[in-house]
């Protein structure tokens, strides 16, 4: 009944254990998640406001497919102070969030059989929208000793004549780790010397640490910039991941194409969040900053903690409010009489054994990392790192 392509597609690696946990806690027991991909903060006052006001004022309605033309003023004034990049209004594509810009980016450039390269650890989803939309994905596997990043070495060993497009993520989800100029500058200099597309995600621009600095890619001269489209949001910034609004600048080629998909599958994205956006991104900063803080002294303790933790070792990362431990030492020891065999089972063991929920790094590509975010409460790190270390304690 189903066809191929529903069949080819992966269940969310979360899956599982969010199960277990819900059910868990719907028993009674004290569970305590790290799974949380967005802030725990509620959206600003000013935010929500401006939504209130717009239901009030009728606007309720339809807006253009693409958005609304203030919003895309707005976000063009946004790529130009914060980004040193100039768009026009045609090149803006709004969307019912991030994850919705970039299905509309792979179903505007991809025919069946061409190639994205997705450089592992990845966010759960490339792959599967990739595949959704016939293309393959091609990837390329990093580690903490490369902090996570690819080298040029391994770009030029994955390009093929079918390569379309590669998907560039920093600050990153799963990993926290953010490309500097120089890393940025050789990943451009592969993509205009074999004309590949470059789909930056750049979602968690604004959570970043340690005067570590977010540098858009397409920045970096003209011709990578007609190369380059740049995926962002609202959610994580401004918390708000509910609203579902997304955006993306583009070619006006490409930008015009995914608003025609825009049009007939989803029509346009919601006019009351989009009001919202507008108000979150020209309105006061002070509550991402706020939140920005919070998260900086959560890792600084999550960070310390683990190194205190045995057969547990962590990057520190610089973006993003996730910390992507390697739990590779636990393979192999003994849990209650069970015999750790990969990440999954860490995961499952620590969830059953510790009542903790964490997420195993096997759905990002990386079989050896869980991920912990710490978009929860000190309360809620401080006894979940405590659980962890009893766990990690008792293996042998």
């Amino acid at each position: 009944m189903l066809s191929k392509k529903a069949l080819n597609i992966s269940p969310s690696p979360t899956l599982a254990i969010s199960a277990k946990e819900k059910q868990m806690k719907s028993e009674g027991i004290d569970v305590i998640g790290f799974g949380a991909g967005e802030p725990d903060f509620d959206t600003p006052d000013h935010i929500k406001e401006a939504a209130v006001k717009s239901i009030w004022d009728g606007f309720t309605k339809y807006t253009p497919a693409a958005g609304i033309p203030d919003l895309k003023k707005i976000i063009c004034e946004k790529f130009k102070n914060d980004n040193g990049l100039e768009f026009s209004p045609n090149q803006i594509v709004i969307s019912n969030g991030a994850k919705h810009s970039l299905d509309n980016i792979f179903a505007a450039l991809l025919d069946p059989g061409d190639e994205v390269i997705i450089p592992a650890p990845y966010w759960v989803s490339y792959p599967e929208m990739v595949k959704l939309n016939d293309g393959v994905p091609v990837y390329i596997e990093t580690d903490s000793a490369s902090c996570f990043k690819v080298t040029l070495e391994q770009l030029k060993n994955t390009l093929t004549p079918k390569t379309k497009a590669l998907i560039l993520n920093s600050p990153s989800n799963p990993t926290g780790q953010v490309y500097s100029r120089e890393e940025l500058e050789f990943v451009a200099n592969f993509a205009v010397e074999n004309n590949v597309l470059v789909i930056s995600d750049e979602v968690y621009e604004k959570i970043i640490y340690d005067q570590v600095e977010h540098i858009s890619i397409a920045s970096l001269g003209p011709e990578i910039k007609n190369l380059t489209i740049v995926v962002n949001a609202v959610s994580k910034t401004y918390s708000m991941t509910g609203w579902r609004i997304g955006y993306a600048a583009a070619p006006v080629e490409l930008a015009t194409a995914m608003g025609d998909i825009q049009s007939h599958l989803t029509s346009n994205p919601n006019s009351i969040a989009q009001k919202a956006a507008m108000a979150a991104i020209t309105g006061s900063q002070d509550d991402v900053e706020v939140m920005r803080k919070a998260f900086l002294e959560r890792r600084d303790f999550m960070v310390s903690r683990v190194k205190e933790i045995p057969h547990l070792d962590c990057l520190i990362p610089s973006g993003s409010f996730y910390l992507f431990i390697e739990v590779g030492d636990t393979f192999g020891k003994n849990f209650r009489g069970k015999v750790i065999q990969n990440v999954d089972d860490f995961a499952d063991h620590l969830l059953t054994g510790y009542q903790v929920a964490l997420v195993p790094g096997s759905g990002f590509g990386s079989p050896d990392c869980v991920r912990l975010s710490f978009a929860t409460s000190m309360e809620n790190i401080q006894e979940g790192l405590k659980r962890i270390e009893a766990f990690a304690r008792e293996l042998s």
